[in-house]
């Protein structure tokens, strides 16, 4: 890979991760709510842990370039799985958007799963292509 190519992959790095951040901070400290809402979709209280740990920490390890494929393929799993679970009522509008989102950062998380870290990552510092 070229320098223009990693420096592409980090900034996409840096980026693609900020919305898992906040979401995942979102729902540490709106525990509750998230849980009721995530009952009512019929998905498992027991889940909530794991997709905080999957949105806030995956969404840091993903930005430092750590455990990257793999965090990539589980987001781009998790993500089109939210689409399906949450948002394909379409007669409610802004469902169409949210679900065509998840589709095109499921997208995004596969181009990161190909493509791999990048030079300016951990997982090049510790020579891992996870």
């Amino acid at each position: 890979m070229n320098k223009v190519q990693n420096t592409a992959i980090l900034i996409a790095r840096i980026l693609m991760p900020i919305l898992f951040i906040v979401a995942g901070w979102g729902k540490m400290h709106a525990y509750t709510a998230t849980a009721a809402y995530m009952a009512s979709a019929g998905v498992p209280g027991f889940f909530l842990p794991l997709t905080i740990l999957l949105e806030f920490g995956g969404g840091l390890a993903i930005m430092f370039g750590f455990l990257t494929r793999t965090t990539a393929i589980i987001t781009a799993v998790f993500t089109i799985l939210t689409a399906l679970l949450f948002h394909v009522d379409f007669s409610v509008p802004v469902n169409q958007m949210m679900f065509m989102k998840n589709l095109t950062i499921a997208g995004g998380y596969l181009v990161l799963f190909a493509a791999g870290p990048g030079a300016f990552s951990i997982d090049r510092l510790l020579k891992k292509n996870w």
